[in-house]
């Protein structure tokens, strides 16, 4: 009997620990994911909040972009710049978000569906880079741009940035600009502040639209 006790304590006691390393092992990259995405992140001011969007006004932005079909492929370019495939052979700081222009096809009823072959992907720049003093891109398929300051509605939701995930939340954000009568800019915009490591559920990604002027 007293066998039988110590064998069902011990068994408790090692789905305890069992459970705390697993908890630990979340935890961790938790914070290391968001620790590793600790990165300088493009300056806003929130003009407007609801519990669909917010309105945010952006100031101009020097960005790194690339037209290259397919995510991976445009990643990999943006990313080279910033290790050392420039001018100067400089390893320049990431920073948030990334940004992908989706043009979407629109239909009755209104379906979405990314175009990967007229996609735009955009790296920002260190505040401290200028036109000017950023070295150039040694890809020609890369290159330095100046995004223009305005103001931009905003989804934020979790989860994968997938383009299923995406494509939800930029219809949500679309159908809510329509019903407040707000005019806005095609194509969507999509912004990740993550890297692969941080878990699903604490991942922050964001569905955007350039408000008309």
């Amino acid at each position: 009997m007293r066998n039988q006790k110590n064998c069902n304590l011990l068994s408790l006691l090692c789905r305890f620990l069992s459970l705390m390393i697993k908890v630990s092992v979340v935890l961790g990259a938790v914070v290391g994911g968001n620790a590793a995405m600790a990165y300088e992140e493009a300056p806003f001011k929130i003009l407007e909040t609801n519990e669909i969007y917010e309105l945010r006004e952006y100031g101009d932005r020097l960005a790194v972009e690339t037209s290259t079909a397919g995510q991976n492929a445009a990643f990999r370019a943006l990313f080279n710049y910033i290790s050392g495939a420039n001018t100067g052979d400089q390893k320049i700081d990431m920073t948030t978000p990334v940004t992908q222009s989706v043009k979407i096809d629109m239909t009755v009823p209104v379906t979405q569906q990314t175009n990967q072959a007229g996609s735009v992907m955009q790296f920002y720049l260190p505040s401290n880079y200028t036109i000017d003093t950023a070295p150039r891109p040694k890809n020609s398929g890369v290159r330095l741009t100046v995004i223009d300051g305005g103001i931009f509605a905003v989804r934020k939701y979790s989860g994968r940035s997938t383009d299923a995930n995406f494509e939800r939340n930029s219809k949500i954000l679309q159908e809510a600009l329509d019903r407040n009568g707000i005019a806005y800019i095609l194509p969507a915009i999509k912004a990740t502040y993550n890297g692969p490591f941080t878990p699903f559920f604490a991942r922050r990604n964001e569905a955007m639209f350039r408000i008309k002027k």
